[in-house]
């Protein structure tokens, strides 16, 4: 087969160097979360992440090896292939922390709602890739759309998985924005929406009810609920300026960070960084996300720019929510900070939406 010279000349270069980068930001803050002073080393996390961006790399060439449009004729096999190992992990997942998420490969735990969000947008792309009506899209045109992502992220929820639910519903209201949504109908949805919160309550685990309730009140559990964001906003706040230096973080050194390499990464890096480097590092999601909605604009067609706008929604939304839990603005709901937290399916979940962006971006010079 021969390859298509413009595809090499027109590499995107830029994405690859951001997830790089995020990925090297990561490895070294895991390595100081699980630094142990006395023995003098980081036990074994920090290398099996660098283990896991080879699978990233692995999963972001396969995502750009081919022509997007194939994806059209994927995007429902691949949809099936998550709703079933979504079932799956019902019946013989792994348990941990709480909640059935993974389904034990032997050689990896794969957490199947990870790619569940890819599926979100695949099928998302591929219903709406037709212009969209003249006067925009309406409810009753989404009946087909809230069928398909319905049960993604019940199954989610039944997990129970609250974080990856929420991520599963955003990125789809923000599919269906992109595609054309009526503004009134967009009313609706959002009333729909909070009309069947009571019923999501009922979904949630004890525990998860707690998070939400000490976000309400955060003097209500200091020691129960509320201790993990209180923590965490006492490690940001100590990193004040500059922070505390690399490997020299007390709240992290000293045990009090809960989850501190994976969903509160975050809170490491500031109080080691301080508010200079969260800013740096904030700024650096940024560029990136500003980026990809530049190549959402230069998408040579509209499939192309919905693939491309999914996939950057699923790493935009993923940031917001993981820093606005860390810092206690929204109550905590387990999500990882992209490409910076611990993770085989979430690192390889970022960097396949990735591969897709790099494939439409490198595609829009290919007639």
């Amino acid at each position: 087969m021969q390859i298509d010279r413009r595809l090499i000349s027109h590499f995107d270069w830029p994405l690859l160097f951001f997830s790089l980068l995020f990925v090297a930001v990561g490895v070294t803050t895991i390595y100081s979360a699980n630094y142990d002073m006395a023995a003098g080393h980081a036990g074994p996390l920090p290398m099996r992440q660098v283990t896991w961006l080879g699978l990233g790399l692995i999963a972001m060439f396969t995502a750009l090896s081919f022509d997007y449009h194939y994806i059209d004729r994927l995007a429902y096999p691949f949809y099936a292939s998550m709703l079933l190992l979504l079932v799956l992990v019902l019946v013989i997942g792994h348990s941990g922390g709480g909640s059935q998420r993974w389904i034990n490969l032997g050689f990896f735990r794969l957490q199947p709602s990870e790619p569940a969000k890819l599926a979100v947008v695949l099928v998302m792309a591929k219903y709406f890739q037709s212009d969209e009506p003249a006067r925009g899209y309406v409810l009753r045109d989404l009946w087909v759309p809230f069928v398909l992502v319905a049960p993604l992220i019940i199954l989610t929820l039944v997990q129970p998985d609250l974080g990856t639910a929420i991520i599963l519903g955003i990125v789809f209201i923000s599919m269906i924005l992109m595609s054309g949504l009526r503004l009134r109908s967009f009313g609706y949805l959002v009333g729909a929406g909070l009309a069947f919160l009571p019923v999501a309550w009922h979904f949630l685990k004890q525990y998860q009810r707690n998070r939400i309730l000490t976000f309400l009140d955060p003097d209500r559990d200091p020691l129960g609920a509320g201790y993990h964001v209180i923590q965490s906003q006492i490690a940001i706040g100590s990193g004040r300026l500059f922070g505390k230096g690399y490997l020299h973080g007390t709240q992290n050194r000293l045990d009090f960070l809960p989850a501190q390499h994976t969903d509160f990464i975050f809170a490491v890096f500031s109080e080691e960084w301080g508010f200079v480097g969260c800013a740096i590092l904030l700024v650096l999601y940024f560029i990136m996300i500003a980026y990809c909605l530049r190549q959402v604009q230069r998408a040579k067609d509209r499939f192309g720019a919905l693939l491309t706008f999914g996939m950057i929604a699923i790493v935009f939304w993923h940031v917001v929510i993981n820093v606005a839990m860390v810092a206690g603005v929204m109550p905590v709901v387990g999500v990882p900070l992209p490409m910076v937290s611990y993770g085989g399916s979430s690192l390889a979940t970022m960097m396949f939406a990735l591969g897709v962006i790099m494939n439409v971006s490198m595609r829009r010079y290919v007639f």
